[in-house]
Parts: structure tokens; sequence; C-alpha cells
């Protein structure tokens, strides 16, 4: 029997409880708080969950997401969302010029920054707070700006979508790796049943996370967006949508767009 008092579920720290999450956690107005406090106490333990519970494909779909990408050398690159950094150091291993890492949490960002440190000095992304919803840079400052399972985390995706736009040059690419549900039934109901029966547990307790961050996290993403309306708002903020590539039978979705001129 494990000593509860040394159990985070025993400390007033829960940010989503059941009942908002038998509702659609997006239409919550405490969204953003509530999101931020959860990667604050699961940003420690974030990437030995990350790789657990997917297998280690979170490695693969980031080099995809990276691919997608199709950095030039020279290019300035904005990893939005970017939680631990593995997204951004991927982005070291290209052309780009700058690699910047932004993300809402700090405790996520102070992780990150201790994983750069084990880079050459010169060789390390820049990693600062930002609000993808109104980002602190100038238009036209980017080439490249991505967000890899943090879209549906923003209070509005809308905006932050527009906000991705206004900083990207003309001829940029946005790329958007985010969490689906699969298009056929029987993968379909097993991911299921994985995410929402299984990880739920086993990731709470590696964590030792009581905020409710990872029974949120399956039901945000059943509650979200699909593909089709994802690209809809990229479309809308004046994106052409070039590609949109299924990863793992449809776990994730990689969404390619560029900016018009």
């Amino acid at each position: 029997m494990p000593d509860m008092s040394s159990n985070p579920q025993s400390r007033d720290d829960v940010a989503w409880n059941p009942t908002e999450l038998a509702e659609n956690p997006h239409q919550s107005t405490e969204k953003a708080g509530k999101v931020r406090s959860m990667f604050a106490s699961i940003a420690g333990s974030y990437d030995l969950n990350n790789r657990l519970h997917s297998f280690g494909l979170d490695q693969s779909w980031r080099k995809r997401t990276v691919a997608l990408a199709g950095v030039r050398d020279g290019d300035a690159v904005l990893d939005m969302a970017c939680g631990t950094g593995d997204l951004t150091e991927a982005f070291l291993r290209t052309g780009a010029a700058e690699v910047i890492g932004g993300d809402f949490t700090p405790e996520m960002l102070d992780q990150a920054r201790r994983k750069a440190a084990r880079l050459p000095e010169g060789a390390r992304p820049v990693y600062e707070h930002a609000d993808a919803m109104n980002l602190e840079y100038e238009d036209q400052r980017f080439d490249v700006v991505t967000i890899a399972f943090g879209i549906r985390n923003v209070t509005d995706p809308a905006i932050a979508i527009r906000e991705f736009a206004r900083v990207l040059r003309p001829g940029g690419r946005l790329v958007i790796l985010e969490f689906a549900e699969p298009r056929n039934p029987f993968i379909r109901w097993g991911n299921r049943f994985y995410t929402m029966r299984v990880m739920p547990w086993t990731a709470s307790m590696v964590a030792r996370d009581g905020s409710g961050a990872y029974r949120y996290l399956p039901r945000s993403i059943e509650t979200f967006l699909d593909p089709e309306q994802l690209a809809a708002l990229m479309r809308g903020a004046g994106f052409v949508v070039k590609r949109q590539v299924p990863l793992t039978f449809g776990v994730c979705v990689a969404s390619l767009g560029v900016r018009e001129s």
C-alpha cells in the first residue's frame, strides 16, 4: 500500500476533475490555467511517459515533422508548445540558422533548458516563455513554425493559427502535429481502449500525478477538431494546406500549410 501522505493525489492540486472531463474540456473558461497547472505537475516525468506510452514512436513522429517542414539553410524556426524541447532540438540538426522554442508553462521550459545544457554553447536552442495566441514577435519573423501535440491545448486554436501566419514570412511553412482518431474502426477501438483505459492509469502512476493530466489528455483528443476541421482553420488563416500525413495508422496527423504571399 503506497504512502498517501507523499502521493500527489492527496494534495489539493487537481487541475481536471471527473465532472469537468465528462464535459468538453475545450469549452472550460479556465482551460488555460488548468493546462498550465497540469503540465507543471508532470514536467519532470514528461519525457519518460512519452517514450513509454508511445512505445518510442514519439521520436519518429517528430522526425517526420522536421522533414515535412522542409527547413532550408539559414531559416529561422519557431517551435511552439515546445515542452521539454525534443522537437526543438531536432531542428538543430537541420540547416536552420536560428531555433527558438516557446512554451506557456515555465516548468516545461526549465526541463528543456536543463536538457540543452548538455549541448555545446552556441549550438543550443533559445527557450522563451510564449503564449501561442499572443506571440511577442514581429510580423514575418520566421520561415518555419511548428506545434506538436499542443494546438488542442490552446484556448482558441483559430487565434493561435492566425498568429502563426502573422509571424511567418510569405511562403513560410506551418506544421501542426496532433493526435487524431484512426479511421479504421478496429484500430480506433484499440487506440481508444489504450488511451482511455490503460494509459491514464499507468502514466499517472509513473508521474505520481494527481492533477488529472493523463485523464484530460485522451479526453482532449476525443473532443478536439478532426484533421479536416483543423485544415479548415489553417485555410481560414491564409494557409494553403499542402499535405496531411497520417502517422502510425492515423494515431496522429502532421498537417503542412504554406503561408500565401
